[in-house]
């Protein structure tokens, strides 16, 4: 079986798992609440680019599915295709994620092309990838380029980041926040922008951002010296490896309940799709990077093919998984957490 007959069986089994639940569709709820269709906004601020599905991390919540011994990696001709897009298109920012980003051979060209446009960077980074020496300058590297660093931290605990990622990963994290500190990351009034991601360990619900932000700040700092610009708490999206564990474990209907519970209408106007575009490892568009490994869109538009009317005012691809977008205060989504 090649990889993209695989790739379109599995999505397929996720949306049909997330079809038979005992919830309102969240197409539904859009329509009671007067937001459909749902569209992008007449200017696109933002293109995502996953640039791959290789990481060095097998994490359980990973919606990518993401580890080493995936081989999907954006080729250089692809990512020049992205950036020309976003010259064409006035789109201002860069957000890449993976997989581990740093494993793309070409990732540091990407960075220093998308500076030469003049574009805001962004990259998602694990930490613990750039603790290996291969990819131990990529900090300063960072520095240089004005990157902005999107760093996942599930918890302040040795003990509750190590079980959701594996022995070793929070010391190795603590050691790489450092670094970035030391370069001047995370300061407050400085350029350089430090920003953690907290998600939850397991079945539930983040808490209030503001209440696990503080108390992130506190121990952080307290006991690590370590200071950060943001945190941002994301719930955890049914997709991916969350989903299997959510169907193992007997947990699937009861948080999409929780989801569901906690939609806010509120919430829809602002959700990431409406002012970003997805560019997948291989080339094709999508709304988010939840909708990317859902394969939503079926049949998604290639970006050589991309036209202007292709991304402003799109009408936007929703499923329930998008119930992880809207629900309480509104969480920022559409970004992969690597």
């Amino acid at each position: 079986m090649g990889l993209l007959q695989a790739t379109a069986q599995n999505s397929d089994s996720q949306l049909e798992s997330l079809n038979h639940l005992n919830i309102k569709p969240f197409l539904e709820r859009l329509q009671e609440s007067g937001v459909l269709p749902l569209k992008s906004k007449e200017a696109i601020q933002t293109m995502q680019m996953n640039v791959g599905k290789i990481c060095n991390l097998s994490c359980k919540h990973c919606h990518v599915e993401a580890g080493p011994l995936r081989r999907e990696s954006m080729s250089q001709a692809v990512m020049a295709q992205g950036l020309q897009v976003m010259a064409d298109h006035g789109i201002k920012a860069l957000d890449i994620t993976g997989g581990a980003p740093e494993l793309n051979p070409n990732f540091p060209w990407l960075i220093q092309e998308a500076k030469k446009l003049n574009r805001q960077v962004m990259t998602r980074t694990n930490l613990t990838v750039l603790d290996d020496e291969k990819y131990g300058w990529m900090p300063e590297f960072y520095a240089e380029h004005q990157v902005e660093v999107v760093s996942s931290l599930p918890y302040y605990t040795e003990k509750d980041a190590d079980r959701m990622r594996g022995n070793g990963v929070f010391q190795s994290s603590i050691k790489l926040l450092k670094k970035f500190n030391e370069l001047g990351y995370g300061r407050e009034g400085g350029s350089l922008k430090l920003n953690l991601v907290y998600n939850p360990g397991g079945a539930f619900l983040p808490a209030a951002q503001q209440g696990i932000e503080a108390d992130y700040r506190r121990v952080l700092l307290d006991q690590h010296g370590i200071t950060f610009n943001s945190l941002f708490a994301i719930g955890n999206f049914p997709v991916g490896r969350f989903l299997t564990f959510l169907k193992n474990s007997g947990n699937l209907q009861r948080y999409m309940e929780q989801l569901a519970g906690a939609f806010n209408p509120s919430t829809v106007q602002n959700v990431m799709c409406r002012d970003m575009v997805s560019l997948s490892w291989d080339g094709y568009l999508y709304d988010c990077d939840f909708n990317q490994m859902l394969g939503l869109p079926d049949s998604p538009q290639h970006i050589s093919a991309c036209r202007k009317e292709d991304l402003c005012r799109r009408e936007i691809t929703v499923h329930n998984h998008c119930y992880a977008c809207t629900a309480g205060s509104g969480s920022s989504c559409g970004g992969s957490v690597v």
